[in-house]
């Protein structure tokens, strides 16, 4: 097999490719949403604090990708670059695009609804509603299941839970299909501390079920980010029926997903964009009872994953693109608002070895000399 030299680690011997399938049907036993990234035009203006260029083509053909391994997709999400350069115009562009796209495919879709058409600074809650009704519209409009998405302006701006409440009542009214709740915790957003009223978390929960037994009828489910495994499961076993815990937890996903005696998760991840075909063929050996082959499926994964999000786990979002260069998902490493620049060159060397080891490179020959040429200018060895 292929050998590259790894800078701090030495000699790295690829490991053999891992054979999935190229096509999976959806899973019948969980649902599962891969949070997808979006394609920069590597010629576009892509500097930070500059509208964001993208290159629907590729953006598109990984959405396909997805779709034909019967994952469903959530888009226009923080995997997507909100709020960290992929600005409102590029993402309503996204969200028609995508929407057609599901249409002609049958793909699961579901869409991001924020408030990022909106300065930082202060707005009255009603500005901010409206901002989330003109974003819903354009979900609908699109045919997408609505993701009611945390907002940095209603944090910033709201003064109590009550605040929260009324707001997030408002839009489950306006919705035309139950919706998707969002709770992303500060880790992945600093300026998201404090959600739902309180930087306490059991108040913030109180909080949050609160809302969902007042409208469990109109909520499909809450996707929950918080990195911890005990308080999601709590937040599960509290919730009414019919209404599903989506996790977002990164970090402890494969447990989750398999859940216990009193339930299970569904899944709405960001790892899931990188590890697609092995996610899609955990779900299947899922579906099929074969818990071993779900548990060696994924188990390999986690390391990978853990060191995806790593602090500051917002950047997260680099690692995943490179991932997708270094699989032939697109041909460049170049990211809308240059973000390719958020992680060290040790920290991406040490996650092309974990994505090595979980067998998420299908072609290790393509990888490794990609990992060349991206190491010849980021740490050249003379």
């Amino acid at each position: 097999m292929t050998v590259i030299d790894l800078p701090g680690l030495g000699r790295h011997r690829m490991s053999e490719p891992t054979h999935l399938p190229a096509t999976a049907a959806p899973a019948t036993s969980r649902i599962a949403y891969a949070a997808a990234h979006v394609v920069a035009d590597p010629l576009g203006g892509n500097a930070a604090g500059a509208p964001a260029v993208v290159d629907w083509d590729a953006t598109l053909a990984f959405r396909r990708h997805l779709w034909s391994l019967g994952l469903g997709i959530a888009d226009a999400m923080d995997t997507a670059q909100r709020g960290m350069g992929l600005d409102w115009p590029a993402t309503r562009e996204l969200i028609i695009r995508s929407g057609a796209e599901a249409r002609a495919t049958g793909g699961l879709l579901a869409c991001g609804v924020g408030t990022d058409q909106l300065t930082p600074g202060d707005h009255r809650l009603d500005t901010i509603a409206r901002a989330y009704e003109e974003q819903l519209a354009v979900v609908e409009d699109a045919g997408a299941q609505t993701i009611l998405m945390a907002s940095r302006a209603l944090a910033a701006n709201a003064r109590t839970p009550d605040d929260y409440l009324r707001l997030y009542s408002h839009l489950i009214a306006q919705s035309e299909r139950p919706v998707i709740l969002h709770w992303l915790g500060e880790m992945f957003d600093p300026a998201l501390a404090g959600y739902w009223g309180s930087p306490d978390l059991d108040s913030a929960t109180a909080t949050v079920l609160a809302l969902i037994e007042e409208h469990a009828d109109r909520i499909d489910g809450i996707k929950v980010s918080l990195l911890d495994a005990d308080r999601e499961v709590a937040l599960r076993r509290a919730l009414p029926p019919g209404v599903r815990l989506y996790t977002g937890d990164d970090f402890h996903y494969p447990e989750l997903i398999k859940g216990d005696e009193l339930g299970h998760s569904d899944a709405l991840l960001g790892v899931f964009d990188p590890i697609a075909p092995v996610a899609a063929a955990a779900l299947g050996a899922l579906d099929e009872g074969d818990l071993d082959r779900y548990d060696a499926l994924f188990a390999p994964t986690l390391p990978l994953a853990r060191h995806l999000f790593a602090a500051p786990t917002y950047h997260y979002k680099t690692g995943i693109v490179l991932l997708a260069w270094l699989a032939g998902h697109q041909e460049h490493f170049t990211m809308v608002a240059g973000a390719q620049s958020g992680r060290s060159v040790p920290h991406l060397v040490e996650l092309f070895r974990l994505a090595d080891a979980a067998g998420v490179l299908p072609d290790p020959d393509l990888a490794a000399d990609r990992m060349r040429r991206f190491l010849a200018v980021a740490a050249p060895l003379g």
